[in-house]
């Protein structure tokens, strides 16, 4: 095995911070919605990817930024999914029973965005790719520079809600002891469709981000559901710093792996990481 040079591995550690990144923001709202609400929304990922394509329309079409299209997708999924989580809570779901509604609803997004978009590979161009900032010998894109701020302010932006808002302690309340929780006032129902929305709301920040930095496919959608799965395990349930910190352990890990041995290794990584926190503290799952 050849060892890379010292800038090879800098450069690579980078790129997974940018990645992690990207797993901490599509996790974020999977944490929350999974570890708050009690429900696994696997329909977070469709909703991200259904972001992504609306916001390339927006840009290809109305040559509307990228980020200027936020305005739009994020009240919009905000909506869908608070309607989403009604629906789950008028039928009291199970979070198994969740998991395979939500799974089905992703199926009907995929086929929905195939019928609209085509399974032709999408990419958005944008002045943000054209930007790359240089700090040393590493190269710094615009776009990843974007999801690494992004991700962070809202993993930030999240603790301190949970942490200092009235409507942050009633949702951990809640999750902690609905019943007493609800002798206190504390109106679960509406609480729990406000957070839903912010979960959708925070998958399509996540979808305009994977729109300026991948191309999309509408079958790409599967393949982020394992890793992502891995950093919001790693991160704790219901965490809203945990995800972004999983997700950086693993793209760091990944990344490393490439350089020093082929990217076929690289999957091995998230899913070993997973699997030695689930042996340590199985706990995790609730």
């Amino acid at each position: 095995m050849t060892w890379p040079s010292t800038t090879l591995l800098a450069q690579s550690v980078l790129s997974g911070i940018f990645i992690g990144a990207l797993y901490g923001l599509l996790g974020l709202g999977l944490s929350l919605s999974w570890g708050l609400l009690r429900l696994i929304n696997l329909a977070h990922f469709g909703f991200a990817f259904l972001a992504a394509y609306v916001a390339w329309q927006l840009a290809t079409v109305v040559h509307l930024d990228p980020l200027a299209s936020l305005a739009i997708i994020v009240p919009s999924l905000f909506a869908l999914g608070a309607a989403l989580h009604a629906l789950m809570a008028r039928f009291a779901l199970t979070p198994f029973s969740s998991l395979l509604l939500t799974f089905g609803l992703t199926g009907i997004i995929e086929a929905l965005i195939q019928w609209i978009w085509t399974a032709d590979y999408r990419k958005l161009a944008s002045h943000y790719e054209e930007v790359r900032y240089r700090l040393g010998p590493l190269y710094l894109p615009a776009p990843e520079l974007i999801t690494l701020a992004l991700s962070a302010l809202m993993a930030l932006g999240i603790w301190a809600l949970l942490r200092y808002t009235d409507l942050g302690k009633s949702l951990r309340a809640a999750a902690e002891d609905a019943p007493i929780a609800a002798a206190f006032g504390v109106n679960a129902r509406i609480n729990s469709l406000v957070l839903a929305g912010v979960c959708a709301a925070l998958a399509g920040i996540a979808g305009v981000c994977l729109a300026l930095t991948f191309t999309l496919s509408p079958s790409q959608i599967y393949t982020w559901i394992g890793v992502v799965f891995a950093a919001v395990m790693i991160g704790g349930l219901g965490s809203a710093i945990g995800p972004l910190i999983g997700g950086i352990v693993i793209g760091v890990s990944e990344a490393v792996t490439m350089a020093l041995t082929a990217p076929s290794w690289a999957p091995l990584v998230s899913f070993t990481l997973l699997i030695v926190i689930l042996l340590v503290r199985p706990g995790r799952i609730r």
